[in-house]
């Protein structure tokens, strides 16, 4: 298995994932072309993100997104680690492991302070995965509103 920095030639399949993680976590049906826009917008303007993927000898196995954020605490950067997918058949077995390693070497190595990650409450497997690699649970609750329309 290789991590790698995703290529707009991985967008169908980044959309794909995203498609069946809505489906899988929330029971929403996405639309697929506007998805399909979106992913490709990150590969036209890198300021919203960039994307990872896992790549074995059968093809791509998953992907993760990295959005920045701004922190003027640190004044520096916090990388926050989104729409995490790996296929059923490649779960449990390493692949998310190796995409955070890969992503905290690469953090490290640049002036990243941080990551940053949300997981739904009832999400015990995630949990336990993301402690598992040294991530601590903070005292923050999420709160949002979505915009119709936009």
């Amino acid at each position: 298995m290789q991590i790698r920095r995703a290529t707009e030639a991985d967008g169908v399949a980044i959309a794909g994932f995203q498609i069946k993680m809505a489906m899988e976590s929330e029971g929403i049906t996405l639309d697929r072309a506007t998805v399909e826009q979106g992913v490709a917008r990150v590969f036209r303007e890198p300021r919203w993100g960039h994307y990872y993927v896992a790549e074995g000898s059968d093809g791509l196995m998953g992907s993760v997104l990295i959005q920045y954020e701004w922190s003027d605490w640190r004044n520096a950067v916090v990388w926050w680690i989104h729409s995490v997918y790996v296929i059923p058949s490649h779960r449990r077995q390493g692949v998310f492991a190796r995409f955070f390693r890969t992503i905290q070497k690469e953090a490290s190595d640049s002036s990243v302070k941080g990551l940053r990650l949300y997981v739904e409450k009832e999400n015990a497997t995630a949990k336990s995965c993301y402690q598992s690699l040294g991530m601590t649970s903070q005292r923050y609750d999420l709160y949002e509103v979505m915009l119709s329309g936009r």
